[in-house]
């Protein structure tokens, strides 16, 4: 199968192309300069130049190929176009800039999927597009039946989920995976992770909110891009995947972990401190998602085999830079 792939060179996406190739699939990525275009030809596939805005880009990719995953999401400010950028910055009151960020990058990436859709429409070629747990309600076990929950931290991104669910009515193969708030393993610098390890060292200690007993679902990034090849090759239309290896990890573990790697004390932040030290993961600190995935193991024989989170902590990986 040839299969477009945005997000190519990015953390999950260089894994999900990997295991593409390996799975024998023809692979083309979306590059958005030479240098990543260089390291989809070293990883064995053919880069298409572009970007998760430039929807002409996408729609000739998608057009050229028998599927699509889709994982592009600009989270830095700087891999938005100039005319988001000015809209974002000129839009209003400086206080609200993050906010019409925000708005911004899921109004691009319902965009980006709309054109993929577009080009695959009326073929039942699969479509696989990223999600997040997050979106799911607080404070209990989320599954795969679980409808987005607009009051969640990640709620707003809930229009995709619909997007999806619309495209396969129009004859496209849609599968979601939901990733959760931890997509760990080797390279992985601009996750949760790396945040609350680069907040211990700066701060001297490593902090984790409330009482630390909340949760958070996990997964290895591994064992992340062989499920979207499962949901790819064998997805059913409109479905829904959690690519969970860990239930819920309570985050004072983690906090742990990382104070007794960095020799740090471990101690519960206030309310202003995790506002202040913990930049694009403070809303997310506190929140409880525990996600279960034992219907995406039955329906696509998926079994994660790479190491644990908290493995992987004590490894050492994490804290080489």
């Amino acid at each position: 199968m040839r299969v477009f792939v945005t997000g190519a060179t990015g953390f999950i996406g260089s894994a999900i192309v990997k295991e593409l190739v390996e799975h024998g699939h023809d692979v083309i990525g979306l590059a958005r300069s030479d240098a990543s275009a260089k390291s989809l030809v070293a990883a064995g596939a053919t880069p298409h130049l572009g970007s998760v805005q430039d929807l002409d880009s996408l729609r000739a990719g998608a057009a050229k190929a028998d599927g699509a995953i889709h994982t592009a999401f600009f989270h830095e400010f700087s891999h938005a176009s100039l005319g988001t950028r000015m809209r974002v910055i000129l839009g209003g009151n400086p206080r609200n800039i993050v906010p019409r960020f925000l708005a911004a990058t899921l109004a691009a990436d319902r965009s980006a999927i709309e054109a993929i859709g577009t080009s695959l429409k009326g073929s039942d070629r699969p479509l696989v597009a990223t999600f997040a747990t997050m979106a799911l309600t607080p404070g209990r076990v989320g599954t795969e039946d679980d409808a987005v929950d607009s009051n969640a931290v990640g709620g707003p991104r809930g229009a995709t989920e619909r997007t999806m669910l619309e495209l396969a009515s129009r004859g496209v193969r849609t599968s979601v995976v939901r990733l959760p708030p931890v997509v760990h393993g080797d390279g992985d610098r601009g996750g949760f992770i790396p945040q609350m390890i680069s907040t211990a060292r700066k701060s001297n200690v490593s902090n984790y909110g409330a009482d630390g007993r909340n949760r958070w679902a996990a997964v290895h990034r591994l064992d992340a891009a062989h499920l979207f090849v499962q949901a790819l090759e064998n997805g059913e239309a409109g479905s829904v995947y959690h690519g969970v290896a860990e239930e819920g990890i309570p985050v004072i573990d983690i906090a742990t972990a990382i104070g007794r790697r960095l020799d740090l004390p471990v101690t519960a932040a206030t309310p202003k401190e995790i506002k202040d030290r913990f930049s694009f993961i403070a809303p997310f600190i506190e929140v409880d998602n525990p996600v279960t995935s034992a219907s995406t193991r039955t329906r696509l024989t998926w079994e994660p085999t790479h190491r644990p989170l908290l493995d992987d902590l004590a490894r050492g990986t994490y804290f080489t830079n």
